[in-house]
């Protein structure tokens, strides 16, 4: 872990991102990518040590309420925010200058903040997003091995839904060969369906690969699944995106069973929602955009 003094804290949607770097060990990770330009180990996590500072400082300042997005780069509940706490601090400002809070996780440490995110709901509006990959724990325990189980993410998105927060799950990446089977996408939706989720974001079955997480992911097939990185080799070469041979019959499945439960499965729609600041007590909506 090493500190850094950042410039800003908030994208221009709005996405902030606490920590760069992950420990969770997910074997797909899109964020090892080279152009996303982490010049340190992945693993070395790099904390934005005036992050809290910058970001008070640009929620005082901000003309218009909004939804404040975490989680999109790198995991905000990873074991480092357990003893410097910085994800905490800044719902904290969240919710006391009255803005959303949209938060993208795999760690069930996001129950420490309940609190807050069940504040934030209150009074405006408070999503957990949730990465479902596979029904299977053990096979779980292979793809993502530092972080909680998909049985714990459950658990997460069944106390959101008691606490009456919104949920939304990325049904991704689905890996060829590994994960892309019927069952699992009945699994992973069952569980969608029992915790009652706003929506389901996939954006197909396969997922992508370039260069930085491309080789990482090649050296953790060798290590888990020997033999099977020739495989993908051999079918799909060096191509950015890696679709499953059964995408178009789990992509119908897919679209049926979230259509036949309520659940919302357009990704524009989903991410609208995610993107649409409420007042609830002043009974305004106002969009991220404005």
């Amino acid at each position: 872990m090493h500190y850094v003094k950042a410039k800003g804290i908030l994208s221009a949607q709005n996405g902030m991102n606490l920590y760069r770097g992950c420990s969770h060990g997910c074997i797909y990770c899109d964020s090892r990518s080279r152009c996303y330009q982490m010049h340190h180990d992945f693993e070395d996590i790099e904390v934005k040590e005036n992050a809290i500072e910058l970001l008070e400082d640009t929620l005082r300042r901000k003309r218009k309420k909004c939804m404040i997005g975490t989680g999109a780069m790198t995991d905000p509940y990873i074991p480092a925010e357990l003893e410097l706490q910085n994800m905490r601090k800044a719902l904290v400002l969240i919710q006391r200058y009255g803005f959303g809070v949209t938060v993208q996780t795999k760690s069930d440490r996001v129950l420490r903040d309940l609190d807050l995110l069940q504040e934030i709901n209150r009074r405006s509006k408070c999503v957990v997003q949730m990465t479902l990959t596979t029904a299977d724990e053990e096979l779980c325990k292979k793809l993502e091995p530092n972080v909680s189980t998909t049985r714990e993410r459950f658990a997460v998105l069944e106390r959101m839904r008691d606490k009456g927060i919104p949920t939304v799950v990325w049904l991704s990446p689905i890996l060829p060969f590994i994960n892309d089977t019927e069952e699992n996408i009945n699994g992973i939706l069952d569980m969608c369906i029992e915790a009652k989720v706003y929506g389901v974001i996939c954006f197909g079955m396969g997922l992508t690969l370039r260069e930085g997480n491309r080789e990482y992911f090649y050296s953790q097939l060798d290590r888990l699944f020997p033999g099977l990185k020739e495989k993908y080799i051999r079918r799909y070469g060096y191509r950015y995106e890696i679709p499953s041979p059964r995408s178009r019959t789990l992509m119908k499945l897919f679209h049926q069973k979230c259509d036949s439960h309520g659940i919302v499965h357009d990704n524009g729609q989903i991410f609208s929602y995610l993107h649409t600041f409420e007042d609830k007590q002043a009974g305004e909506q106002m969009c991220l955009w404005e």
